[in-house]
């Protein structure tokens, strides 16, 4: 039972220390941490982070932002396109 009593105690020690060495790591890995201003995702080194003034972005809102403003001229078109169309309609229908 002592045998027992005395392995528990030195597992919870152990478990202990664990968790102050972990505590520590990520005190000292903090400042290289930043949250994505978009999507929230936090960046380390397996996550690319770009600084843009005072915000990070994410690699994957970035590429999504650079998509969107590739096609942003062929949505301009739609959206004016989808105007006039609604616009010719309520001239039709004496609107």
């Amino acid at each position: 039972m002592a045998a027992d009593e005395r392995s528990r105690k030195e597992l919870t020690l152990e478990s202990i220390v664990e968790g102050k060495k972990l505590e520590a790591y990520v005190e000292h890995h903090t400042r290289d941490m930043h949250a994505c201003a978009i999507c929230g995702g936090i960046g380390y080194k397996k996550k690319p982070m770009k600084c843009v003034g005072n915000r990070w972005f994410c690699m994957d809102c970035i590429r999504q932002l650079k998509d969107l403003m590739d096609n942003l001229e062929r949505w301009d078109a739609e959206v004016k396109l989808e105007a006039e169309m609604s616009k010719k309609i309520d001239e039709g229908l004496g609107l």
